[in-house]
């Protein structure tokens, strides 16, 4: 029974992390009605966000892993400069969210245990994105070399919003590049790189807080939850950069509505 339910969980995070629904509401929300047990629970629904994050890794391989140049190879070299920039500015976008998660660990924590304010957040963040689609999106940045250190420092202070369980890590920064003019391909890369060092981070540190004492039974399902989240999830982005190249982002406020409105009804009744 226990491996059914890691299934679910792997497949659900690897549907919504990359996709501006939050992963986390989905995993709160499905883990009330299917969750493991005790402190494992918590443990597992942030372990399994690391074979989401292999499935970014393998999917943008040339641009996470570009090849060393040559010694004479000048447009090798352009290009691996293009590519320490590009990542000294993703390092620049994690550091307000990677300091205020820090401080507020412990009440985001509490917050994670009540599907309340995830239902507020569902919404709220849902018009967020129908108000930043409904605005003139005069575009901008039509190519991750034209993202600055301002702009990706911008990117980063709108992902603090996820620090809110429900808001989505996604959703905020696609929110906030939006605003600057970023074309909507290069907001949900940049989003995806982000996604990078602070859900490994987050990985690491609670396998560090629980001491990586798991029984082997334990073991297997954190394995079993991380593949399937992987597969799942390689499927999702390779969709979700296609749909997003002839349609916006309005389709995912709308399901953000009618899901928290789902949940605060449970809530009630």
């Amino acid at each position: 029974m226990e491996i059914i339910k890691v299934i679910i969980l792997g497949i659900v995070e690897g549907l919504t992390e990359f996709l501006p629904v939050s992963s986390t509401g989905h995993l709160i929300i499905v883990s009330r009605f299917m969750s493991l047990k005790g402190e494992f629970n918590d443990v597992f629904n942030i372990v399994i966000q690391s074979g989401a994050i292999l499935a970014v890794i393998i999917y943008f391989w040339k641009k996470v892993f570009p090849p060393i140049p040559k010694k004479g190879d000048k447009e090798g070299v352009g290009k691996f400069k293009k590519y320490i920039l590009l990542w000294t500015k993703v390092v620049v976008a994690v550091i307000p969210a990677a300091v205020l998660g820090l401080i507020f660990e412990e009440k985001i924590d509490t917050l994670l245990s009540d599907s309340m304010p995830v239902a507020i957040a569902l919404i709220v963040g849902a018009f967020l994105l129908i108000f930043v689609e409904n605005r003139k999106h005069e575009v901008k940045i039509n190519h991750e070399d034209e993202i600055t250190y301002k702009d990706a420092f911008f990117v980063g202070l709108f992902q603090c919003m996820a620090l809110i369980p429900g808001m989505s890590r996604s959703a905020s920064t696609i929110i906030g590049a939006l605003l600057l003019g970023f074309k909507r391909s290069v907001a949900a890369e940049f989003s995806f790189f982000l996604a990078i060092p602070v859900l490994l981070g987050a990985s690491l540190v609670k396998l560090v807080k629980a001491g990586f004492a798991f029984t082997s039974f334990e073991i297997v399902l954190l394995l079993t939850g991380t593949v399937v989240s992987f597969v799942v999830a390689y499927i999702v982005i390779a969709a979700f950069m296609n749909f997003i190249k002839k349609h916006d982002f309005k389709v995912f406020a709308y399901y953000r509505i009618i899901l928290g409105t789902v949940v605060l009804l449970l809530a009630f009744f």
